[in-house]
């Protein structure tokens, strides 16, 4: 008998200690990145810090898309970071995401800045920026002037392959079309000054080696190279030139994004949803802007002063979702003009 009254004791207390390791387990949420840890931790500590919630960061180099379908069902994965919004539209095809329903994530985000079914929301912005010789006399630009016979020789660019470059050549696709946008390429592969290779930071060495005027990069690199984080050597590139802010005639200036999507089988949905609106609130923007000098997607969070000395940013409002359905023509251009060649 002694042992009958026991049980329902046991029983509870077990009960209660499952309860309690469950509670214990949803306050984490697994985050799957491909970008470097240093850059985001700052972020995630103080999500911690503000929630409570732990945040388990694993970096996924290469391959994040195939990990997560290869785990299938059984995926840890809440939260799925990647740069570049052709990464996260490739997400949400293969089935990876889920829909998110926020008020906080819509009224942050500009709707041409995420998906419209919540699939997807950008958490920080990078600009397609000109890098000039500081001696030209030129202060406005548009892309559609990288052509001009003007720059024959004087020219100078990564891959037209590189993911920064295909999106690019993909809004050129969206204001003139396919045919037009050929014939830019083509114009443009006449303008180089040397082979489309190596990276953005490369451009700024060139130009202020004599080899090219012009070039195109992005506007955190020069945040980079100024602040000196890559060196004494970097910093005598970034102040060898200077950006301009291009436009689309008739349109604004070109974006890439970081962005993050909840995976489809998250277990902790509901802290993933939380992480993703503590990302887009006015403390982590800005936490965003001084790692690694990019653009807050919310605006009125204060940019770097580095990079807002660039000048005013007018960001393109052609939704990357429209962008993202030209990558594939833009990439076949590339190989059709031989641009890398």
């Amino acid at each position: 008998m002694p042992l009958f009254r026991k049980r329902p004791a046991a029983l509870a207390a077990g009960l209660l200690a499952a309860a309690l390791s469950a509670s214990v387990a949803a306050e984490e949420v697994n985050l799957y990145t491909t970008r470097e840890p240093g850059l985001i931790q700052p972020l995630l500590d103080a999500f911690t810090q503000e929630t409570g919630i732990k945040v388990n960061s694993i970096f996924v180099r290469d391959g994040l898309a195939e990990r997560v379908a290869a785990e299938g069902t059984r995926s840890p994965a809440d939260v799925l970071m990647t740069v570049d919004f052709g990464n996260l539209i490739d997400l949400v095809e293969k089935g990876l995401t889920q829909p998110v329903e926020s008020a906080v994530l819509n009224e942050a985000i500009p709707s041409h800045l995420r998906d419209e079914n919540g699939h997807w929301y950008a958490l920080s912005m990078r600009a397609r920026v000109v890098y000039a010789a500081k001696d030209l006399p030129i202060e406005t630009f548009n892309y559609e002037q990288l052509d001009d016979a003007e720059w024959r020789g004087k020219l100078c660019i990564r891959s037209g392959q590189h993911p920064y470059n295909t999106a690019l050549i993909a809004a050129h696709i969206v204001y003139h079309g396919e045919d037009a946008t050929r014939a830019w390429l083509e114009g443009m592969k006449r303008n180089l000054a040397r082979a489309a290779t190596g990276g953005d930071r490369d451009v700024a060495r060139d130009i202020m080696g004599g080899i090219c005027d012009i070039g195109v990069g992005n506007s955190y690199y020069v945040g980079l190279m100024r602040s000196g984080r890559g060196g004494p050597e970097q910093v005598k590139w970034g102040e060898a030139i200077k950006v301009i802010l291009p436009t689309f005639e008739n349109g604004g200036t070109h974006v890439n994004i970081s962005g993050a999507a909840v995976a489809h089988h998250s277990p902790n949905r509901e802290q993933a949803v939380r992480l993703l609106e503590y990302l887009v609130s006015d403390a982590a923007q800005k936490l965003y802007a001084e790692a690694n000098f990019e653009y807050p997607v919310k605006p009125g969070v204060e940019v770097d002063p580095l990079i807002a000395a660039l000048g005013e940013l007018t960001v393109d409002s052609t939704p990357l979702v429209e962008i993202a359905r030209h990558r594939d023509a833009a990439s076949r251009l590339v190989d059709r003009v031989r641009f890398d060649q």
